[in-house]
């Protein structure tokens, strides 16, 4: 047989094992997961660990309510919030600012901050609130409860950012408790420190 065809008879064989071996490979191998798609809601972070109580007696912030903070975050009352010349800072709607919990300390950027309300229903108070908030869209309201006590909460966004908080009316005012965030995913890290806080909320 002349070498050329002894050649190519070998060489096709030779091919065809080479591509029944790829085609084994490739059916063989365990696909990787996809990643995640780009904008995908994050799965919610672990509960937070109760450290400390904001609002009771001998706490950073006097407040009729007390709850239960995260580790890592850091209360501040917010000073002369009932001077009208800081009213653009420390006024929006019916509530005024009283404490500021910073969740830089805990590797996050947002704040959980305490506002008070006159005397009245608190999810009047709550939509005061809101529609005094430049640029919230998407909002939505819920009858539910805060520890033991009944309590309105809104999720809304600003300029697509999430937002949420709750309220909760008392003998001296509404209580609402805020949380912002620098952007949405920084919102969605600080959920469970505003879950801790709601579900330990309690009246003095």
């Amino acid at each position: 047989m002349p070498e050329r065809a002894r050649a190519m008879r070998t060489a096709v064989p030779a091919a065809l094992v080479a591509a029944a071996g790829l085609l084994l490979t490739a059916c063989g191998t365990t696909p990787k997961p996809d990643a995640p798609a780009a904008g995908a809601t994050p799965q919610r972070s672990a509960a937070a660990k109760a450290a400390a109580t904001l609002g009771g007696p001998g706490s950073a912030c006097a407040l009729p309510v007390s709850f239960a903070l995260a580790e890592g975050w850091e209360p501040k009352t917010v000073k002369d919030p009932e001077n009208p010349e800081f009213a653009a800072l420390t006024r929006q709607g019916p509530a005024v600012v009283r404490c500021e919990v910073d969740a830089k300390p805990a590797g996050n950027i947002g704040y959980l901050r305490v506002w008070t309300a006159p005397e009245g229903p608190a999810r009047a108070a709550l939509e005061g609130f809101v529609r005094a908030e430049k640029g919230s869209s998407a909002v939505a309201f819920r009858e539910t409860r805060a520890g033991a006590l009944p309590a309105t909460e809104v999720t809304y966004s600003v300029r697509d950012k999430e937002e949420r908080a709750f309220a909760v009316a008392t003998p001296e005012g509404t209580v609402i408790v805020h949380l912002g965030g620098l952007d949405t995913d920084e919102h969605r890290a600080m959920l469970p420190a505003y879950e801790l806080a709601k579900s330990t909320t309690q009246a003095g």
